[in-house]
This record gives C-alpha cells, structure tokens and sequence, in this order.
C-alpha cells in the first residue's frame, strides 16, 4: 500500500472523544493554580466568576468549532479551517501559534510529575544535582522520571488510538474521582466554613481586575476541548454529535477547577493558607496549597486520593496533546506548509508517526528545562491558543456567509460572533501593557522566539508551497477538492449547504 493512500485508523468512540476533551482541559493547572494564582491573585469569587465567564465564552467558540467539524471532518482542526476561511498564510500563522501551544502543554504536564512525585514520595527522585533554574532544582532522578513518562506516552500514541483512547477514559474516571473526594473531604473538615472563603476578591485589585486575570487564561485552561477537531478523521461516530461532545467537556471542565478551588479556600482562612505557602517556599519547601488540603483531610490516605485525581490530570493532558499536536502537524504537513516526513503514516498501526516521533522529541527538552521555565510558557500557550480559536470563529463566520440553505442563519452567526469576541478578548488581556493579564516579561521573550522561528520556517518554505495549484492545496489540507473555500483569489467551486 503506497504512503499516500494510508488513512488514519477510525477507533475513537464519543466516550473516548469526551475523555481525551476533558482530561486535556484538566490538567496539572487545576491543582498548581488554586494556591500559586486563583486565590492570591483573584480571590474565591473572582476565580468562580472568571471561570464561569470563562466557560460560557468558550462555549461559543466550541459551537464555531463544531459547524467547522461538520464542514471539513479532517485532522488539523483549525489550522485547517483558517486555511478555509482565509487560505495558505492565515493557516500557517494558525497552526504555528497552536503547534508551540500544544506542546508547550504537554511539556508543562510532564514537568508537573517532578512537583507531584516530591509531594508523594519526598527525596526519592532527589539525587544527583545536576544545576538550577529560576530558583528550581534539576535532579538526575526528576529528568529519568519525566523522560520514562514522555516516552510512554508516546509509544502509547505511536501504536494508535484504540488503546489510548481506552486509557484516556480509565484516567479521565480516577482524574474525576479524585477531585470529588478531595473536595467532600475538605469540606468535611472540622476548620471548613464558609467563612474561610474570605476575602472573596484580592484585597490588592478591584473586583473587576479579578475576574479578568482568570479570564485571560480560558484559553489555558480551557485548551482540551479543541483536540475533538484534531482527532475528526478518526471518529465511530457522526460528527454532529462533536458540539455537545464539547460543550459538555468544557462545563465539566468548569464543575472540576471550581471543586478543587473551594476544596482549597473552603479548609482554612484563605489568609492563613496563603501565609502557610508563603513561609514553606521561604524556608526553601514545596509548596502545594492542594497537596496540604488533601493531608489535611485524609491524613497518609490523603496522597493517595490526591495522586489518582492528579496523576489523572497530567496523564490524560499529556496524552490528549499528544494527540493534537501530532494530528496538526500531519495536516501542516499535508500542506505543504511542513516538510512532507511529518506527513507519513504508519503501514501497521496507521498513526502519523513520524509527528510524533518529532513531539517526543521536543518534549524531551522539558526535564532539563526546570518547572519554573516551562510555567513561564503557559501565557504565550494561552496566546496561542486564542489565536486558533479566534481564526476557527471567523472561517466559521465565512462559511456560514457563503453557503446556501443554512437553517438558524442569525443564530449560527451570533455564535460565531460571540466566539471571535471571546478570543478577541483574551488575546488582548494578554498583550496590552496596563492589562491585569498582561504576561511576563520571561513570556514575551518566549513569544518573541517563537514569532522568530516563525518567520523563519514560513519563509524557508514558502516557495515549495506556494507554487501548489489552489485545488491541489485544497486537495492536500481538506481530503477533497469539492469542499469550497472562501479566501480571495480561490477557485469557490459550488456553494455547498451547511446544516445542523
């Protein structure tokens, strides 16, 4: 069989969908975030208000998605819809932002593994000092640790999805297990009141400038549900059912951050917590606001109830990323906007192997990168990922323009419109100076290398893509010349109806 007629293995359920949708938006930031930025920096209600504004926004954006998944069912997600909507360029910028973002994920959850092993299992991965980052530590046993993880998870994907899409529901099970026992137990805590919870917002910011610091982040926290367009080629099932697939991921995704949020702030005075994490880190200690409640709550048993939900998190985060990072490159590569090895399917286990040997790669990076440099990384995830969404929106939008027999025009519209609004917004919290959200400055210099290597890549190979005729392009990103796009110059072919 020649490598051009190898397809990817059609093996995903919708409960392996919805389980690689909602272990990837909940990973490592769930149980990190509560102690390091939601209370200090937002408060109780502040958190629980931008998460909620949050998740609705983001529910716009999932419905844009889920128009485009019916309109072009293929891997690439919305690097493949930016090239709909606005052809070769536009997709380039698209996925180059979200390839950086989703990796940039995947590492941070491999890194994560150090924080919870020296949590669990205290000086056990410690040995061989080998240098240190930003104030954290590398250790030989950490780097053998995080490698072993990056390489399971890899050779898991490499073999295809059948087995980790199964995988993937068995650990979104435990991920949600645990964080509904570490909450009943905190809330069943003697100290645990409501009372606790206050202030509900930052005594140093006003109650807006809370609210919009953890809304900035939906994209980081939300980033999950849009491995479901990623995996589209390898769907059981119609890809109409993807709308509620997601929407239902993000909700729950929603139920999850808020639960392990008031698990923390609901245990003690949220003062006093914080004041505790404060004077750990100062006398050079881990410092886990989730990790101190769950030993609050259940004594030695409380590492285990913690250890099934965030193992859960990591795992299902890593896998769920590997997953989309390997299917966007697959279809960049079908493009010709990347080199045409990471393009290559597996003969046996029809999987792109070749992206994602080029992923572990890249993530093999993480264990000597220090935790400390790979959180720096999570706003310019949150940029990049605004970006997909914000390109996905407006294709959507000049689909729905320019096809006939649309049912629910206005309402399709609004969608979309609410959507691009969304994105619009947190990509703007992010970048403007002044902003509550504004990223650091170790970030901007992050983007300022990615925007580079951008450059760099975009014009190397531009020449080789640029001379592909409209419909061979088309052929290559879409699977089919008949599907029209919308971008000038491109040859529109016969409107086409678009349904729910």
């Amino acid at each position: 069989m020649s490598q051009e007629k190898l397809e990817l293995e059609k093996s995903m359920s919708p409960a392996q969908v919805w389980a690689l949708a909602l272990g990837s938006i909940v990973g490592w930031g769930c149980f990190v975030l509560p102690g390091d930025m939601f209370l200090p920096q937002a408060g109780i209600l502040g958190t629980l208000i931008g998460f909620g504004v949050g998740a609705f926004l983001i529910c716009f954006v999932a419905i844009s998605y889920s128009y485009m998944i019916k309109y072009a069912p293929v891997a690439g997600g919305a690097f493949a819809y930016a090239y709909v909507g606005f052809g070769p360029s536009a997709a380039f910028v698209c996925g180059w932002a979200l390839v950086l973002g989703y990796i940039a994920i995947i590492g941070i959850d491999v890194a994560a593994l150090a924080l919870i092993f020296r949590f669990l299992f205290p000086g056990v991965f410690e040995f061989g000092a080998l240098y240190s980052i930003a104030g954290w530590q590398v250790y030989t046993g950490e780097v053998i640790l995080m490698t072993f993880a990056t390489l399971l998870f890899g050779w898991m994907n490499y073999r295809g999805n059948s087995f980790a899409g199964k995988f993937q529901v068995m650990l979104t099970f435990l991920l949600t297990l645990g964080i509904v026992s570490l909450f009943t137990g905190s809330a069943s805590l003697e100290t645990a009141e409501v009372g606790n919870l206050l202030p509900l917002f930052a005594e140093h910011r006003s109650m807006i400038s809370c609210v919009l610091i953890i809304f900035a982040i939906s994209p980081f926290l939300f980033a999950g549900f849009d491995t479901v367009p990623q995996a589209a080629e390898e769907f059981t099932f119609e890809p109409s059912y993807a709308r509620n697939i997601m929407i239902i991921a993000i909700l729950c995704g929603f139920v999850l951050y808020a639960l392990v949020t008031l698990a923390v702030g609901v245990a003690i005075p949220v003062p006093e917590m914080l004041a505790k994490m404060d004077a750990m880190r100062a006398a050079g200690g881990t410092a886990w606001a989730t990790g101190e409640v769950a030993a609050m709550a259940f004594g030695k048993l409380g590492a285990v109830v913690l250890a099934c939900a965030v193992m859960g998190a990591v795992c299902t985060g890593i896998n769920g990323f590997y997953i989309a990072t390997s299917r966007l490159l697959l279809s960049m590569s079908r493009a010709g906007i990347m080199p045409s090895w990471f393009g290559d399917i597996h003969p046996k286990y029809r999987t792109p192997y070749k992206a994602i040997l080029f992923t572990i790669a890249i993530v093999l990076l993480t264990p000597f990168a220090g935790r400390s440099v790979i959180v720096w990384i999570v706003d310019m995830s949150s940029v990049g990922t605004g970006i997909g969404y914000l390109f996905s929106c407006l294709a959507a939008r000049r689909v729905i323009l320019g096809s006939t027999g649309v049912d629910q025009r206005s309402l399709k519209l609004f969608c979309c419109g609410m959507g691009t609004l969304a994105s619009v917004l947190c990509i703007v919290l992010l970048l403007i100076p002044g902003s509550p959200a504004y990223i650091s400055e170790a970030s901007r210099w992050c983007m300022v290398v990615w925007v580079a290597m951008g450059v760099f890549f975009y014009f190397s190979n531009r020449s080789a893509w640029a001379e592909l005729p409209e419909v061979q392009m088309r052929r290559n990103v879409l699977g089919s010349d008949d599907i029209p796009v919308f971008y000038k110059g491109a040859a529109q072919g016969q409107p086409q109806t678009v349904s729910e």
